[in-house]
């Protein structure tokens, strides 16, 4: 049987979801996605949203650095869920 890996954006999870970066929806990844720790297999932690389409506030799990991302930035970065 061969399990389906559903890819998500980042600003598609809810406060409180962990989630594991797989890559980029876009061959220009701008340098500070990897600067801010945002590489392929890193555990994230949605910590907080903003509302009206605000940032999006999510804490790297390994290191516990907490960032906020705007949401079309977000939506660049994709994921795994937990």
């Amino acid at each position: 049987m061969v399990e389906m890996v559903e890819n998500y954006s980042l600003k598609d999870l809810k406060i409180g979801e962990q989630a594991i970066v797989t890559g980029f929806s876009t061959e220009d990844i701008p340098a500070k996605f990897y600067e801010m720790g945002f590489i392929p297999g890193t555990n994230l932690l949605v910590k907080n949203k903003a509302p009206f389409g605000g940032p999006i506030c999510i804490s790297i799990v390994s290191n516990k650095s907490v960032l906020a991302l705007r949401r079309n930035e977000a939506d660049k970065i994709l994921i795994t869920k937990k």
